[in-house]
């Protein structure tokens, strides 16, 4: 804890959020333009904010005091939780929250939030629309061929779910255009040499500069295998707890999930990957786990050729390419 500093922690809602600051004061405020200009005038720029990452509630507030001047950090809602859990509080309201918050900013070593930017933001919210629409696509396939096995369908049905349907993969195909637009015009030579991987496809690649902001958002492979959480857990205690190591899941289940699909073909056509894949299972290692230590291996690749400049070398032998 900084004494020089104050902290306030901040309990967001979608219409409030409580403020809770170093000397125990508790604050509330509209969760509006209005109540952060309100807020501002508590704080300045020796001020740090905590608060906990709460779906989308947070976003507009962080990049207010983030715009403004004000040390922000956006925390995990898991740490706080468990820090919560550690002082066996039995009160559970948006103030105490607030308080807690304040308490767990002066005890933790806080890292500051940067937010995204604005190329970034715009190419996530195009992400999460494809993704929205893809589940969309996939719905009303399932619904035609429901309705197609029956015995008799119907006519009209089908035609105005076929009709859906093709406006939904139009729409798909319009927003994937213009996000593979978006990226070339920042990103055109990242792109290219990630692409380069095999394994890694181009709508991969694409979501990986996304989710990454052109891996400018890491310092190592390890950092970015940690945000997709796919780096493992051991619980280990005297001799009567060995559980078996696990990844931790607390990171973007979108990437995770995206490594695993890419780590399939990685272990076929990525020589680094398949001589890894092969060693791991020749040792007796589960092909679930083996699969892992490729998703890991190709996210350290794609971060190697995202920041040497090199393209992928299926001969090239380094460090990098080691366990």
């Amino acid at each position: 804890m900084n004494k020089d500093i104050k902290y306030f922690g901040i309990d967001i809602s979608h219409l409030v959020f409580d403020v809770t600051d170093s000397d125990g004061n508790h604050y509330q405020f509209k969760n509006t333009l209005t109540g952060f200009k309100k807020f501002r005038k508590l704080i300045d720029t020796t001020s740090h904010c905590v608060m906990e990452a709460t779906g989308y509630y947070h976003y507009q507030l962080a990049y207010h005091l983030l715009e403004s001047g004000i040390k922000v950090s956006v925390e995990n809602p898991l740490a706080v939780k468990r820090f919560i859990q550690m002082k066996l509080s039995k009160i559970k309201t948006d103030k105490s929250d607030s308080n807690s918050i304040c308490e767990y900013a002066k005890q933790v070593d806080l890292k500051l939030w940067k937010g995204n930017s604005k190329h970034q933001k715009a190419c996530l919210q195009i992400a999460r629309a494809v993704s929205v629409y893809t589940k969309q696509s996939t719905m009303l396939k399932n619904k035609i061929h429901g309705e197609e096995v029956l015995g008799n369908p119907s006519i009209d049905v089908l035609r105005s779910l076929k009709r859906s349907l093709k406006h939904v993969e139009k729409e798909i195909k319009t927003l994937e255009d213009k996000l593979l637009k978006m990226v070339r015009a920042a990103y055109k030579d990242v792109l290219t040499r990630i692409e380069t991987i095999p394994g890694i496809g181009r709508k991969t690649a694409i979501a990986l500069i996304v989710l990454t902001d052109g891996f400018d958002r890491f310092k190592s492979g390890s950092e970015l295998c940690s945000y997709a959480g796919l780096t493992p857990i051991i619980r280990q205690s005297g001799t009567s707890v060995n559980s078996r190591a696990r990844i931790s899941k607390i990171g973007n289940q979108k990437l995770r999930n995206l490594m695993f699909m890419c780590s399939l073909n990685a272990c076929k056509y990525n020589k680094a990957c398949k001589e890894m894949y092969e060693r791991l299972v020749a040792k007796g290692k589960s092909k679930k786990l083996a699969l892992i230590a490729i998703c890991n291996k190709l996210l350290k690749q794609a971060f190697a050729i995202a920041k040497s400049g090199l393209i992928y070398d299926n001969t090239y032998r380094s460090v990098l390419a080691k366990n």
